[in-house]
């Protein structure tokens, strides 16, 4: 478990307003316990799941939603990075200067914050929608030139 003792910010009230799935707060919160100091886990996706007592679709769903909620990001398959704001530090200073160096666009405290986890969900949704319409219209496709196939080929006497 982190000893760890400082984070820049208390985002309890932020974190509560997002609305995010349990399994995603749940995660979050395992994640944030086992982080290194400035937020970084090595853990991978079926560890996590063991931890939490979730499939591995549930693991999966939980990090899309830390992820557009820019909370966790994956830097690659078994290795996370808590969001800097979230993180926790061995000192104040250490907190403040991860603050410093990052990016504007994944900050917290942008006024906009919530708004833009709502939209980039949205958009998400969208896109998983337009993916199974595309998969939908090549199935019936297949489906219309397998029956013309059929519907051309005459028996023979």
């Amino acid at each position: 478990m982190s000893t760890l003792k400082w984070s820049a910010t208390n985002a309890d009230g932020l974190l509560a307003d997002l609305d995010l799935p349990p399994a995603a707060y749940r995660a979050l919160l395992k994640l944030r316990a086992r982080s290194e100091a400035g937020g970084r886990i090595a853990m991978d996706q079926a560890t996590l799941g063991e931890l939490l007592g979730l499939s591995r679709p549930s693991v999966n769903a939980a990090l899309r939603e830390l992820e557009l909620a820019k909370l966790v990001r994956k830097v690659r398959n078994g290795v996370y990075q808590i969001n800097p704001m979230l993180a926790g530090y061995d000192s104040p200073e250490d907190a403040l200067e991860a603050v410093k160096a990052m990016p504007k666009a994944d900050r917290l405290d942008s006024k906009t914050y919530v708004t833009d986890y709502h939209r980039a969900v949205a958009a998400y949704q969208d896109q998983l929608a337009e993916q199974r319409e595309k998969r939908a219209a090549v199935a019936a496709a297949k489906k219309a030139a397998a029956a013309k196939r059929r519907g051309s080929l005459h028996a023979v006497s």
